[in-house]
């Protein structure tokens, strides 16, 4: 059983009464009002960017917390004074509900172990203890393992249900929460784990509202786009050079050029992978340091740089940054010199990238899963394995094999896993080569198995 259950129809009327509109408008304010003035937007205007469901997700939190707040002169909630009444009107088990609301926290939690339609565990990261079962059907249908959100989860018999109000919080988001909670708990400072209690949580409310729209916010207004970077730290644009062979220049010649040159990796007799140097051990990353790096790795670890390939009567080098370009271009024209002649050169963005495959549809030539997916899974293999003994930054710039070897360092890599995880099974299809891959040898390599949970 889940929230949906339960019809609140008769309790939102009874809030149109006058008397209470001023003390609900007073809750929005708390929720809504901080954001309205750093953005510049108003309500309509906040509701037009983020579409009706999520607002009205959001109109359902700052009503659960209106619902929990005590008013005088008697400290009876709306809920109290809602079922005194009109109380006749509900079921016994729907006034167990609205009392379990009425004295509920929201919370930010992290889910696993889903089972679609039926339930999930959450783990109470703000408040701790052991996971516990959630009865829910519909949003088991979208979420993701080791996802956080928040909501508030109320028992109801002999069943654990969430409310209304559920909102799935990035890593970022999440930061920002708990950045937020350590400040108003006047625990900053601490470096222990932060606990909360009932009371604080309430009174912080609109704080995971404030959260999830200043995360949400500026990438639906388009103000904050994912920053990516190859390993290299340059921009990535990909950047396609073709040269024109002169008259009777053949692959061969070619070939016989770029033999014996220690960057050039030979595959098959028309295409060489461009190599660069394996960084240096402990080095740190170059770019910006929250910037998602795109890369890609020979089987031992060194970085390749970009890809050549004799087509028809063009040498074409592929790059994915400007800089790469003007490198690889100056390199070939050092080796090939008069056996080709000026080079042109096509760029395209990643946002132009993205808007012709999203424009493209699976054809007969598509690789089929069961040849794609072992390729990926060895590719990812290799890649992961490679990056245990390489600095990352959400383990302050160490390797996660460095970092396992301490308690704090294990809860961190724990943290790192998860989001591995979460990261790769948020591709469209469930049976993406991406989304089916299995993280468990990692956590074993690094014998953090006890903090899967």
């Amino acid at each position: 059983m889940n929230a949906n259950h339960f019809n609140l129809n008769e309790l939102v009327k009874f809030l149109g009464r006058d008397d209470w509109a001023l003390q609900f408008e007073e809750v929005m304010g708390d929720h809504f009002w901080p954001v309205m003035d750093e953005f510049g937007l108003d309500h309509e205007e906040i509701d037009e960017v983020l579409g009706p469901h999520w607002t009205m997700t959001l109109w359902g939190c700052a009503f659960e917390d209106f619902l929990t707040q005590a008013f005088e002169p008697d400290g009876r909630t709306f809920v109290d004074i809602y079922l005194k009444s009109r109380g006749f009107k509900e079921t016994a088990r729907s006034k167990t509900y609205l009392k379990a609301i009425s004295t509920s926290v929201i919370s930010l939690y992290e889910v696993s172990e889903i089972v679609p339609c039926k339930s999930f565990l959450a783990r109470d990261l703000l408040r701790g203890g052991d996971p516990v079962t959630v009865s829910e059907g519909t949003a088991t249908q979208t979420l993701r393992q080791w996802e956080k959100i928040a909501a508030r989860i109320v028992h109801v018999g002999d069943t654990n249900v969430i409310t209304g109000g559920l909102l799935p919080y990035s890593p970022e988001a999440s930061e920002a929460l708990l950045e937020g909670l350590k400040e108003m708990s006047g625990k900053k400072r601490s470096r222990k784990k932060l606990i909360l209690d009932d009371d604080t949580l309430r009174l912080a409310a609109p704080l995971f509202t404030h959260a999830w729209l200043f995360d949400t916010l500026p990438r639906m207004l388009g103000d904050n786009q994912a920053i990516v970077c190859n390993s290299d730290g340059d921009d990535i644009v990909f950047h396609e050079v073709r040269f024109p062979l002169e008259t009777g220049i053949t692959e061969k010649d070619i070939a016989e050029r770029f033999a014996g040159l220690v960057d050039l990796r030979q595959e098959n007799p028309t295409f060489w992978n461009w190599l660069g140097r394996p960084p240096a051990r402990g080095a740190a990353r170059p770019g910006h340091p929250d910037a998602l790096v795109a890369g890609v790795t020979m089987e031992d670890g060194t970085p390749v740089l970009g890809s050549l390939e004799v087509k028809g009567r063009f040498l074409v080098l592929m790059v994915n940054s400007a800089e790469r370009a003007q490198r690889g271009t100056e390199r070939l024209q050092n080796i090939l010199g008069k056996m080709v002649r000026t080079p042109l050169t096509s760029i395209q963005t990643i946002e132009q990238l993205k808007a012709v495959h999203q424009g493209t549809r699976p054809s007969a030539d598509d690789i089929p899963p069961e040849v794609a997916t072992p390729l990926v899974h060895a590719m990812l293999d290799r890649q992961y394995r490679a990056t245990l003994d390489e600095p990352v930054g959400m383990l302050g710039d160490i390797s996660p094999r460095a970092a396992a070897r301490t308690k704090a360092g294990r809860q961190k890599v724990a943290e790192w896993l998860k989001y591995l995880e979460m990261r790769s099974s948020a591709a469209p299809d469930p049976n993406d080569p991406m989304a089916t891959y299995d993280f468990g040898w990692i956590w074993k390599e690094l014998k953090v198995e006890d903090l899967r949970r």
